[in-house]
């Protein structure tokens, strides 16, 4: 099996947390090594984000991602629709050269969807996405949401044209059947994984120092920095404490100058709390494993969250997680097991939840031995186990070449 997997804003060698990056790399950069390691080739397309990276990148061997030079590299994300013909005609200009052939095409985003179905209708091959998020889910989460124009009802038409779409929750399926009327059998539900022998437990007081915190108790929060996350709700949590002066909150993700960081150092002021507040800027993932362990709790307040993989890699660590209940979060978060889901995204209820968890030392530590075991079952290896057995039920014909030694 060959795949042409499509995700024209989202590159897996892009450090996630950073602007327009998270879980979505994670996922492309595992999945397709995964993939990989099973003699299953993966060709990632992706624009060029750096002048300086290569054409070609290899990830593992028989799984790479191939930078396309499709418009300047600092385009926005939501400026990006005007390339998406000139995108597409560079992966068919480049596939042509090298004689690649591809047995489906894997998109990811609604931007990366529209490119699939061009490409998928040119090499007659199946096609399937995955959305990641959805604009209609994310405008009915946060009101005011600004969106490309065109986003909603390209998301209608990639709906209505693949051939099938994984989504990572059970919620996500009943959003696609309810809001777009995408028939249930079209879609098949593959939870992403996480690396749990490089994300495990380790001493909390010897990741504290590594990372040159003081004693007090430590509220994590990784993920990017936008309204959607519910940060300035977590903020709020943390001045409403009863007992706020032995627990910091750490902030980690996005640009360390990014106004979406000034906006919430400024509401940290308003709170009078911005000495318990700490913000780190986006780290690599082995960087960010110590994170993890330093904390007590890690939260996610998100307002919409197709899955959370900030939460199953914090799970994994044995960290206990208080997450609102919303996407696929309850996939992961197993409501006074392994942490607490909370309803309302209102400080209020993350209050009462974050101080329960720190002020009990037996509690904490049971609910992190079980929010470690819940890691383990959600493996990349399980993941793709899903994954593979499904494309291969949409795969009629083999490709007539492979991917081949393109130059880079």
């Amino acid at each position: 099996m060959k795949i042409a997997l499509i995700s024209v804003h989202g590159c897996p060698v892009v450090r996630a947390g950073e602007k327009d990056t998270g879980g979505m790399n994670v996922y492309l950069l595992e999945t397709a090594k995964e993939f990989a390691r099973r003699g299953i080739c993966v060709d990632v397309f992706t624009r060029t984000h750096d002048l300086a990276d290569p054409e070609v990148v290899e990830l593992e061997p028989g799984a790479r991602v191939i930078h396309v030079a499709s418009g300047p590299p600092e385009t926005e994300k939501n400026d990006v629709f005007p390339l998406l013909d000139d995108f597409s005609s560079k992966i068919s200009a480049y596939t042509n050269f090298y004689g690649l052939g591809y047995d489906m095409v894997w998109s990811h985003y609604w931007l990366s969807g529209l490119v699939g179905l061009q490409l998928s209708n040119e090499w007659s091959v199946p096609h399937v996405t995955s959305s990641h998020t959805l604009a209609e889910l994310k405008s009915r989460a946060v009101q005011g949401e600004l969106e490309h124009s065109e986003r909603d009802r390209s998301e209608h038409r990639i709906m209505s044209e693949v051939d099938s779409i994984v989504v990572w929750s059970q919620s996500e399926r009943e959003s696609l059947a309810d809001i777009y009327q995408v028939p249930l059998r079209k879609t098949v539900v593959i939870p992403p994984g996480v690396d749990s022998d490089r994300f495990s437990p380790g001493a909390r007081l010897e990741a504290r120092a590594k990372l040159g915190l003081n004693g007090d108790k430590m509220v994590l929060f990784v993920g990017r920095l936008e309204r959607l996350k519910g940060v300035d709700v977590l903020l709020s949590a943390m001045a409403m404490m009863q007992d706020p002066a032995d627990a910091r909150l750490v902030i980690v993700g996005g640009a360390e100058n990014s106004p979406e960081r000034r906006v919430l150092a400024d509401h940290a002021a308003q709170l009078g709390i911005s000495d318990r507040v700490q913000f780190h800027a986006a780290v690599d993932h082995d960087d960010l494993i110590h994170y993890y362990r330093a904390a007590d709790v890690c939260a996610l307040p998100s307002y919409y969250e197709s899955f959370g993989l900030a939460a199953l890699e914090a799970s994994a660590c044995g960290t206990p997680v208080v997450a609102s209940e919303v996407g696929g979060l309850p996939e992961i978060v197993k409501d006074g097991r392994t942490g607490y889901l909370v309803k309302w995204r209102a400080p209020g209820p993350f209050v009462d939840k974050l101080e329960r968890i720190l002020q009990d030392d037996e509690q904490r530590e049971e609910m992190g031995r079980a929010a470690r075991q819940r890691g383990l079952e959600l493996s990349w290896e399980r993941s793709v186990d899903g994954l593979q057995a499904h494309f291969e039920s949409l795969i009629h014909h083999p490709a007539l070449a492979g991917c081949g030694a393109a130059a880079g």
